[in-house]
């Protein structure tokens, strides 16, 4: 490939010549022409990235909750940097006079608070590995991460506190120390003590310390921060152990992007934080905001309320992932589709003017400042009317939602890519680059690329398309999984940490993710199927809101399992005169071939051979969810699970179509 515009050359591809696979050429950010750059000096800790902070901002709003009285809520309430220090301090020494070491570890389980953050900045603080847990990642995993991280003290939301007596005897071996944000019952207290336990109120725990002094540890940057368990789409749940140095690393990198496109963060920049805690994403943001000094509000723990948050918070950036997206860019289509003929008229006017601007290479703020102002300025007020970016993660962001928010949010819209092994953030898009639309973005400035040729999956790393598995070097990587060194050493060899994400690199050096190493399966006739790429595919039809493919090896052709979208499904029975409403439509033999049809020509279009065009369809109107066991916490669907629970008509389908 000729010189890529975001991307630097560092090291040149090595061809094959033995049977290992083809590495192509590693490459890193453009910004990073002169080195990565360095962490700040005298933070080498995530204890110091707090400490100095409380040191410079000590009097701005720091944490912030709804206030409920009399169960009306009101504004968001503000503890400052100095407040939250002190009663960080106090937690600290609490946790200390319970016995734990500087080493032990901490487990935090609940929805994102102000004592979250708190009860993992004194872990911070004394050196302790902050565990959080999870329920979402499936029964008994609160269980299994108390035991396998070996964690002696838990602090849980007070609604969580039943759930962590549950995992009660089996966890009691290393539980010994339950702290509740809230208030605890007698009879939890009294299950408690029958297995030797103490169970404290927050503000029991609080006291717990007074008149107590511990010295804090010295934090390296070698040290372990944080044991972050993953969510699997197969097997037990990884234990990823992040470094000090890893986080520091990771801020080190993304501040210095911002910087170099001329938006950088500052203390007066506000994040609503809703993502969960518990996982990556959303713990480095909030280290970022926590690093510049800024402001960090707290959800109400409803999605329904979400939006109402939002607009009290009022928060400068804004992080979701695709579902939420895709949820908000629904509700703004459906407004404009019922809002009548002239109101449509000008928003699409508006919209295409716009985009056609943006197109040319013109800043989102000076593509059509009158279309900001009349038409979507109703949207920008949505969310709360002063967000500046919109970051999307987690999973892939589909084109047209991403476009659409790009126009009419008035804010950048930017995907970034990212695993819990690498710091989340590995790639991110640059605001005011259309082209970058449907990928990534370039790498960050503190990583080195590659891509590593797949052959039985057709991928190769040193074609004139560059595709292959995406490896990355640099000093965000993890430190390994907790207790698996055979795992480790699978995905962590010679410095490069394997993703298992099929990535194509675009020509002005943005990444794309194309599909899933492991996704792959052989049909009957010998044919390799990679079955994310398709899915991805198959989920640019506009009546496709997600879809499962799937393909047994002793068949010669693949089914799929498709949510469909409910407004394109009732407009399409609408004018072919099919009543019913949107669960019998489901069911309905010819809305199945609608669909289908639908899948076919997208699939034609996009030139896909005659065994990767889907032979059968089940059209299921409630979306593939985490109740149900089908999707992980970051929206990653569950293979082996989905076929467990649509194994029946996924028999029939193919029964059917003999």
């Amino acid at each position: 490939m000729e010189q890529m515009k975001f991307v630097i050359e560092v090291e040149k591809a090595k061809v094959s010549k033995d049977g290992r696979p083809s590495v192509g050429p590693v490459y890193r950010s453009v910004f990073a022409k002169d080195g990565f750059p360095a962490p700040v000096e005298g933070v080498e800790s995530c204890w110091d990235i707090f400490r100095l902070s409380v040191e410079k901002y000590p009097g701005n709003r720091m944490l912030g909750r709804r206030e409920v009285v009399n169960g009306k809520v009101g504004p968001y309430v503000w503890l400052t940097y100095k407040e939250v220090y002190d009663i960080v301090m106090k937690v600290g020494h609490s946790i200390r006079c319970c016995g734990v070491e500087p080493g032990g570890r901490c487990g935090i389980y609940g929805v994102n608070s102000p004592e979250w953050m708190i009860s993992m900045q004194a872990c911070n603080a004394h050196g302790l590995y902050c565990v959080p847990l999870y329920d979402t990642l499936g029964a008994g995993a609160v269980e299994y991460i108390i035991c396998h991280a070996e964690i002696s003290i838990v602090f849980a939301e007070e609604k969580k506190i039943p759930e962590v007596l549950k995992t009660f005897p089996m966890t009691t071996e290393y539980l010994k120390t339950i702290v509740s944000f809230g208030k605890v019952t007698p009879e939890q207290r009294e299950e408690g003590e029958k297995f030797g336990l103490a169970i404290y109120s927050w503000d029991q725990f609080l006291q717990l310390g007074d008149g107590k002094e511990f010295d804090l540890p010295v934090k390296k940057p070698s040290d372990i921060c944080t044991i972050m368990y993953t969510s699997g789409t197969t097997g037990d749940p990884k234990g990823v152990l992040l470094s000090n140095h890893a986080l520091v690393t990771f801020l080190a990198g993304i501040t210095d992007m911002f910087d170099r496109v001329n938006e950088k963060m500052t203390s007066d920049d506000v994040f609503l934080s809703f993502l969960p805690l518990a996982h990556i994403f959303d713990r480095v943001v909030e280290e970022l905001f926590i690093y510049i000094g800024a402001s960090i509000g707290y959800w109400r723990g409803d999605v329904k309320l979400l939006i109402e948050d939002l607009g009290e918070l009022k928060p400068t950036l804004f992080c979701a992932v695709p579902r939420v997206l895709d949820r908000i860019y629904a509700g703004l289509t459906e407004k404009v589709s019922s809002g009548g003929f002239l109101k449509g008229k000008l928003f699409n006017f508006a919209y295409s003017y716009k985009l056609n601007n943006m197109n040319k290479g013109i800043g989102h703020a000076e593509a059509s400042p009158l279309s900001d102002k009349i038409v979507f300025s109703k949207v920008k007020q949505g969310l709360g009317g002063k967000v500046r970016f919109i970051l999307s993660g987690a999973a892939p962001l589909a084109n047209h939602v991403e476009a659409f928010l790009r126009v009419v949010s008035c804010a950048y819209v930017m995907q970034g890519y990212g695993l819990t092994e690498t710091c989340a953030g590995t790639f991110a898009s640059l605001p005011n680059e259309l082209s970058m639309l449907g990928t990534v973005g370039p790498p960050v400035p503190n990583v080195d690329i590659c891509l590593e040729s797949v052959p039985e999956m057709g991928y190769d790393a040193v074609s004139s398309t560059p595709r292959g598995e995406i490896c990355i070097r640099g000093g965000t990587l993890f430190s390994g999984y907790y207790k698996r060194e055979d795992l480790t050493k699978e995905v962590l060899v010679d410095g490069w940490f394997h993703t298992g994400d099929i990535g194509e690199w675009q020509p002005e050096g943005t990444m794309k993710i194309i599909d899933r190493k492991k996704n792959i399966f052989k049909l009957s006739q010998g044919e390799y199927v990679a079955v994310e790429n398709l899915e991805n595919i198959y989920g640019l039809a506009s009546a496709v809101d997600s879809i499962w493919v799937y393909g047994n090896s002793f068949k010669s052709f693949l089914v799929a399992v498709v949510n469909p979208n409910q407004q394109s499904l009732e407009c399409w029975a609408e004018e072919n005169g099919i009543t019913g409403d949107f669960n019998s439509l489901c069911e309905n033999p010819k809305a199945k071939e609608f669909i289908l049809g639908e899948l076919t020509k997208i699939g034609k279009e996009k030139k896909l051979k005659g065994f990767e065009l889907v032979k059968a369809v089940h059209l299921d109107p409630v979306i593939f969810d985490m109740e149900r066991d089908l999707i992980t916490p970051t929206y990653k669907k569950k293979r082996p699970q989905l076929l467990k629970f649509y194994q029946s008509i996924i028999d029939n389908m193919y029964s059917a179509a003999q």
